[in-house]
């Protein structure tokens, strides 16, 4: 997974991106808030951000009151790294938004498991973001299927929006998930299919040459 690593300290962001690249993930790295903030603006937004607290303006705490502000980037898991670890300082940190916390000096368990929390939660939301995705179109194919559908009084084909006739199973299969298989009632097999069984049967009896 694609992950920012924001910090002013070189030798943080190498120990860090070293450890998240081992740990199989992609790193991107910035030096200060600046930067960060035109990485959070671009095309590509990693949906992880370790921030570090303290950097260059804008500094971590800004910079995660911001994402929660842009709607286009409000759902990125922010892990934020700090050397300050009283109630205090975690509480004005959760309150601008940050998700989790990395207390320097860190230590490679605890940062591995918290970054794996930040994983499964991206990958839970990614999932739900597809659900919700599936069952709106599946809303907007039942919609469509509403309301008064015109249909021929002697062919039973269907007329769509554009004036174009078609079969029941054309119209139906072209606007929702839907497939046939055909087969018999028993209604239609008791008035049409054996009655022309042995309509058939007759005619091949009254088409033998006699014995």
């Amino acid at each position: 997974m694609k992950i920012l690593i924001a910090d002013d300290s070189l030798v943080v962001r190498k120990r860090l991106a070293g450890l998240l690249t081992e740990w199989g993930h992609e790193v991107v790295e910035t030096k200060d808030g600046e930067e960060t903030w035109k990485v959070l603006c671009g095309e590509v937004v990693p949906p992880i951000a370790i921030l570090d607290w303290v950097m260059p303006e804008p500094d971590g705490v800004e910079l995660c009151q911001r994402i929660r502000e842009t709607p286009a980037i409000k759902k990125t898991y922010v892990l934020m790294l700090t050397g300050m670890s009283n109630p205090e300082d975690i509480v004005k940190g959760l309150n601008a938004g940050a998700n989790d916390f990395i207390v320097k000096p860190f230590n490679e368990p605890e940062l591995q498991a918290r970054v794996n929390v930040g994983v499964r939660m991206v990958e839970l939301q990614a999932e739900l973001t597809n659900r919700v995705t599936e069952l709106e179109r599946a809303m907007a194919e039942i919609t469509e299927l509403r309301g008064i559908l015109p249909i021929c009084a002697y062919c039973k084909s269907v007329r769509d929006d554009q004036n174009y006739w078609q079969t029941v199973e054309q119209y139906i299969g072209s606007h929702a998930d839907v497939k046939f298989s055909h087969g018999v009632c028993p209604k239609c097999l008791e008035s049409v299919v054996k009655p022309e069984l042995a309509k058939l049967e007759r005619q091949m009896k009254q088409r033998r040459p006699p014995m």
